[in-house]
């Protein structure tokens, strides 16, 4: 069997599923009904070891208090939101603040903090697995009944495939993703991994984390990695945008070509265990986040103390505070319209 399912726990008298999907090229995801999150990705090293690449916990209770996002789809609007406030069609909309004065991941209670409703869709050479959420008009402060789907794929070449879809009965606003924290080398930290993203422009951020609205050229700047470069060699760095990142990054890429299209947007490599991790998507943009607020009170599986840079997530998405923004891509979803996305995530070696 490529896909196992069995019960993680139990939330408000509701079972939670973990479903094991097993692919081609030795990988093996895991995901949970709770938060539709990511729990496990497993890839073989140059040697053929397989070890986990991502952050996770090993039981439920850990996901129920979960403050750094880890593994879970976030939504309703990824990231965040000026002041937990958008206008839409003439009417204002007020969110939840739970980042600071700002709105974060879909609100207090976001999409990361809710069961799923899964179904198998394949169990073969490609294991897909949907999960479905709805999320009700005026929940978090949204409008509109939005009804999400995703679908988690390993594919064929040794992929991790997510796509996802939404439909919404009024005007609204989505951006959905994924924030699984990868260490190719399952412990330690990131500082020695090579990244290299695929982006000629970044938006500068305030001291809040709120982009400007400026779209910035890397070129000359420590946020150019349009050359792979180690990721310890710039945090040391005293630029503005280090700083307003917490000693890190925590900024949005604009992929290069065509948004809607998909196309690569990073490539992250350790060279110690020659794990590579190429992403594409059809996103706009691509956050990253280098673990700066982890501090150490979170353990996951095999004692793997969560710090600073223990990861770094490579959130596929929109981007942030874009309903504020009028000349950034539209985040707007209307009736009869269809939200939809792709992010891969594939798994080789040098």
């Amino acid at each position: 069997m490529s896909m196992i399912a069995e019960p993680f726990g139990v939330v408000d008298g509701q079972t939670v599923e973990r479903f094991t999907l097993r692919g081609a090229q030795g990988i093996e995801a895991q995901i949970i009904t709770y938060g539709g999150t990511l729990v496990s990705l497993r890839a073989p090293d140059r040697h053929g070891r397989p070890g986990d690449v991502i952050l996770g916990f090993d039981t439920l209770p850990p996901y129920l208090h979960n403050p750094a996002y880890i593994g879970s789809i976030v939504g309703r609007f990824a990231n965040r939101i000026a002041n937990g406030i958008f206008t839409l069609d003439g009417t204002t909309y007020h969110l939840a603040r739970n980042h600071g004065a700002h709105h974060l991941h879909g609100g207090a209670v976001g999409f990361d903090q809710v069961i799923w409703k899964a179904r198998p869709l394949a169990d073969g050479d490609e294991p897909a697995l949907e999960l479905t959420y709805v999320s009700r008009d005026g929940e978090e402060g949204y409008p509109g009944n939005l009804t999400v789907v995703v679908t988690y794929t390993l594919t064929g070449d040794g992929a991790l495939r997510i796509d996802y879809d939404a439909t919404t009965d009024r005007a609204t606003i989505v951006n959905l993703t994924n924030h699984a924290y990868f260490n190719l080398m399952g412990a330690g930290d990131i500082l020695h991994h090579e990244l290299q993203l695929c982006a000629s422009f970044f938006l500068p951020v305030n001291a809040t984390l709120i982009p400007t609205g400026e779209i910035r050229a890397v070129r000359g700047t420590v946020m150019d990695f349009t050359t792979p470069i180690a990721i310890g060699t710039r945090l040391d760095s005293d630029d503005e945008q280090i700083r307003n990142g917490l000693g890190g990054y925590d900024h949005t890429w604009v992929v290069d070509g065509v948004a809607g299209e998909l196309r690569p947007a990073a490539r992250l490599v350790d060279p110690v265990s020659g794990r590579v991790l190429d992403v594409l998507t059809t996103q706009p943009g691509i956050h990253l986040y280098t673990g700066n607020s982890l501090d150490g009170t979170m353990t996951g599986r095999n004692g793997h103390v969560f710090t600073k840079y223990a990861a770094l997530c490579l959130e596929t998405q929109h981007f942030p505070d874009a309903p504020n923004h009028p000349h950034f891509p539209s985040t707007v979803l209307r009736p009869g319209d269809v939200y939809r996305h792709t992010t891969i995530f594939h798994l080789t070696t040098l």
